[in-house]
């Protein structure tokens, strides 16, 4: 036995003693004794989950199966789900002193393989890696799910073996999806087409209106946007994310992004995150100019707090170098970290929580990371394309554009799971 299984094993012995040690009848129990509790279903029943920003269903469990749970409260209790805990009802179990099975001992042999499943319907859990076995429950649609490992029958069919209530369950690998990563879109400057003279040309400015039909997309197609805290918590395996969920990040902190992009967001109930370059917040709000590119003021960033999270775009290093390269890639580690740090101490007047940082141009190196590291932040975004997913680097994170002339059909087709997944567009009549 390797040293991994060997010391995994010694961690649930005590899971399996209190699986086996007791006799066969079912028993009455007092919730505040018995941590954990095993037990088995007694009716069919829904169950809950903290998925991404709410409490919702997500699936059923089904009558006589068994499972183990966690005191929570009078009415419910805990078990464990995904990347971390569902809630059953107290009434639709009892208590069990003798189960059919030692629980943990098929846990002790797999581990998180950092790939998860996506639901896109309605699924079956099964007790084996069999169709013909018993159905254990139900996952709902719009969930990422943890994969524990993989497997083939008999008749080389994929399974993917999953872990829900400290136990492993098997569900057919045809029935869903691999995890391809999870959007994090980038925007920058936001006009009216009618103001927009000087920046017609430019890439990253996106029109108000444009942006509106965005966010009322991900409105309607049903994606949740979430902060860097959660994406933190979907990259470490630590929280349970829905499929369709996507960060919306806005470096720079122009004064455009308080104007029209924060009400938007707040129309549409998103959230999202600003990556500010602290040494260019101004003392008090300026006089609107379209033509120039504006920086919000303190009261500003107060402001749109309701909506944005206060996250670092470096203090001064926010420039190109004579050789018209980010200024950040031929300063050393020390002098970049000061600056990392000086922008974290700059912002905790909005956010004491400055954790998370946008790299200038997208441009960073080795001394760029350790840096990052060295100032206490927990994750840094480029601008190299692309989604993320667990087992990314988190300190080299990709990122999308929604570009100033892309379609809603292209958008859609850039941070769906796969093209299969793409919500139709409601076209009026």
């Amino acid at each position: 036995m390797s040293f991994r299984k060997l010391s995994i094993l010694l961690i649930l012995l005590p899971l399996f003693i209190f699986s086996s040690a007791y006799a066969e009848e079912d028993v009455d129990f007092d919730s505040d004794d018995m941590i954990p509790v095993q037990v088995r279903m007694i009716r069919n029943s829904e169950i809950l989950a903290q998925v991404g920003n709410d409490v919702i269903k997500v699936g059923e469990l089904n009558k006589g199966e068994e499972l183990m749970v966690y005191p929570l409260s009078a009415e419910y209790y805990e078990f464990t789900f995904g990347n971390a805990h569902g809630l059953i009802p107290k009434d639709a179990f009892i208590p069990i002193r003798k189960s059919r099975k030692m629980f943990g001992l098929e846990l002790a042999g797999l581990q998180k393989l950092n790939q998860n499943l996506i639901t896109t319907k309605q699924i079956k859990v099964f007790d084996r890696a069999d169709v013909k076995s018993p159905v254990f429950g139900t996952l709902d649609e719009n969930l990422r799910y943890p994969i524990m490992g993989r497997l083939r029958d008999s008749d080389n069919k994929l399974w993917y073996e999953i872990n829900i209530g400290d136990d492993v369950k098997y569900i057919e690998a045809d029935e869903c999806e691999l995890d391809n990563g999870l959007p994090i879109l980038t925007y920058h400057h936001v006009l009216k087409d009618e103001e927009n003279k000087l920046f017609r040309h430019t890439s990253t400015t996106t029109s108000d209106t444009a942006f509106d039909a965005q966010m009322a997309y991900l409105k309607e197609a049903g994606y949740q946007t979430i902060s860097m805290y959660q994406l933190e918590g979907y990259l470490n395996n630590t929280l349970n994310i829905p499929a369709k969920a996507v960060v919306l990040t806005f470096d720079d902190g122009l004064k455009s992004v308080y104007r029209y992009a924060y009400p938007i967001l707040k129309k549409y109930g998103q959230q999202a995150t600003a990556f500010i370059i602290s040494s260019r917040i101004k003392g008090q709000p300026q006089a609107w100019d379209p033509d120039s590119l504006q920086f919000m003021s303190i009261s500003e960033l107060k402001e749109i707090q309701s909506v944005f999270d206060i996250q670092s775009h470096t203090h001064f290093l926010h420039r190109y170098s004579d050789d018209n390269r980010p200024i950040l890639l031929s300063r050393s580690e020390h002098n970049i970290e000061l600056d990392f740090e000086r922008s974290s101490r700059a912002l905790s007047q909005f956010n004491p929580k400055v954790l998370y940082i946008s790299y200038p141009f997208g441009g960073y190196n080795d001394s760029a990371i350790q840096a990052a590291k060295l100032a206490g932040y927990h994750l840094a975004v480029t601008t190299v394309r692309g989604k993320v997913k667990p087992g990314d680097n988190p300190f080299t994170l990709k990122r999308l554009y929604v570009l100033s002339d892309d379609s809603i059909s292209t958008m859609a087709e850039r941070i769906a799971n796969t093209r299969t997944d793409i919500t139709p567009i409601y076209q009026p009549q």
